[in-house]
């Protein structure tokens, strides 16, 4: 080939390769426009699963408002589950357009609860979104007509409304709420998540705590709803008058009603996963197996620990799983068909804890192997959690033994229902000074009766007995709960 063919040849190879580089080029610059195109998109925010049972939630609280800027990983609202409240956090960054499920509001799991917009240019599209998606959201305001229902017996509801009235008059030291020095406003969590609810601006607010703290009944008495510490703080304090002479328990007051008589109270989420839990458990054939045991040597050793962080409910959950351990059948659990028992390799305790809205059960993971201080710090961790919005599904799944106790209450003996996927539970009664027969003679020893519920599917009732029999050899010889 002459050196002119060859030239030419590679010219017309380089032109090639231009032109591919080129198109490349082109499909790069085109992919990229689709790309920036798509994550220009209004983005959705559906409700969770917050656990395995949750079908669906209830908005409590909107932690952003429409149209603020929100980043991935921001909680932007509270959401209560079957199981507990729990913060909900954006996948996306951009702007809160619209918010399509208020407070107060249920949703379906999966239901689109709020759109994001990437830009402010975009919040029509979202609105639009919205206004599409709601077809069933005239069912909302449906509830209306049934609160409309219970106006026939509005004169009878006047004169409960008239004794509130002076509560109103509050306001009077409004003052103090402007005569704060600093300016700042201090409210307990529970006022300001309250005063969002009802919509209440906290500065407007007198505040009747320690050092003008706005309580939430400060801001229900704002609000002009009735009170739900009232009921609670006349209870408390009628036995503690009642030994200085002053009025007796069977004289107080009736209760205020929750609601209009005859008016149907819906159940929060969390009681009516209880509701639907316990029909399953009461269909499973149970034994149940009361022991009294000695507990002064854990008392003993309850006061060498309680300084160090460790409470009661730690202590006790960690003699409990100690002699699980020696039991394994006793934390196991029955499969679905009935045919065959499904060990654990270790002994998580789940423990009941009464809330406000219902029962939540927090579990300690591996009592038997944690050291009681750790296990101490975790149980108080979790109870905080569990007063709040904190608590994760990881905090209350995975138990396979449950404590229910009630000695606090000034409660001896109780019978507990068997939750359901677990073998045993063990109701707890208080512990009190009582007469008992010491090496021929009598004396006063304190003691505490357990009693257990335990699937008699797969547990007899002599297995049962011998692992209370261990429990109490913990209990009544605890120093090695320690080390």
């Amino acid at each position: 080939m002459s050196a002119i063919a060859r030239s030419a040849s590679l010219a017309a190879t380089r032109s090639s390769f231009s032109g591919s580089r080129k198109q490349l080029a082109t499909k790069k610059v085109a992919r990229t426009t689709r790309s920036v195109t798509a994550r220009a998109e209004v983005q959705e925010i559906h409700m969770p699963a917050l656990s395995s049972t949750m079908t669906e939630g209830k908005i409590v609280s909107w932690l952003k408002g429409e149209g603020d800027a929100i980043s991935k990983g921001d909680a932007v609202v509270v959401v209560e589950s079957d199981k507990a409240d729990m913060d909900v956090e954006s996948f996306f960054d951009g702007y809160l357009a619209v918010i399509a499920v208020e407070d107060g509001e249920m949703a379906t799991v999966g239901a689109p609860i709020a759109y994001v917009a990437t830009t402010e240019a975009e919040f029509e599209q979202a609105k639009a979104m919205a206004a599409a998606a709601s077809g069933a959201a005239p069912a909302a305001p449906a509830p209306a007509p049934v609160a409309e229902a219970p106006a026939a017996p509005a004169p009878v509801a006047a004169a409960p409304v008239a004794a509130p009235a002076p509560v109103p008059a509050a306001p009077a030291p409004a003052a103090s709420v402007a005569g704060r020095a600093d300016g700042r406003i201090i409210a307990t969590p529970y006022a300001k998540k309250l005063a969002k609810k009802l919509k209440i601006d906290l500065a407007t607010v007198a505040g009747s705590g320690m050092n003008g703290r706005v309580t939430a009944g400060d801001v229900e008495a704002k609000a002009g709803v009735p009170s739900s510490t009232a009921p609670k703080t006349a209870a408390a304090g009628a036995p503690l008058s009642a030994p200085a002479g002053g009025p007796s328990v069977a004289s107080s007051p009736p209760a205020k009603l929750p609601a209009a008589p005859g008016v149907g109270v819906p159940l929060s989420g969390m009681q009516a996963a209880v509701a639907k839990n316990m029909l399953p458990s009461l269909a499973v054939p149970v034994s149940r197996i009361a022991m009294t045991m000695c507990t002064d040597d854990l008392d003993s050793l309850y006061k060498k620990v309680k300084p160090k962080g460790v409470t009661m409910t730690a202590l006790l959950a960690k003699a409990v799983g100690v002699a699980l351990a020696q039991h394994p059948i006793m934390f196991s659990a029955l499969s679905p068909d009935a045919k065959s028992i499904v060990y654990n390799e270790k002994v998580n305790i789940a423990i009941a804890v009464a809330l406000d809205s219902g029962l939540i059960t927090p579990v300690l993971v591996d009592t038997a192997g944690t050291d009681v201080y750790e296990l101490g710090r975790v149980w108080s961790g979790l109870v905080k959690k569990a007063r709040g919005p904190g608590l994760a599904p990881a905090d209350y799944a995975n138990g396979n033994f449950t404590i229910s106790n009630m000695g606090m209450f000034g409660v001896d003996v109780f019978d507990a229902i068997l939750p359901p996927g677990q073998s045993c539970i063990l109701a707890v009664g208080g512990s009190k000074p009582t007469v008992v027969p010491i090496d021929g003679g009598i004396g006063v020893k304190t003691m505490m009766t357990v009693n257990l519920t335990a699937d008699h599917r797969h547990i007899n009732g002599d297995v049962a007995a011998t692992f209370l029999k261990t429990l109490k050899a913990v209990i009544e010889d605890p120093k090695d709960l320690v080390y």
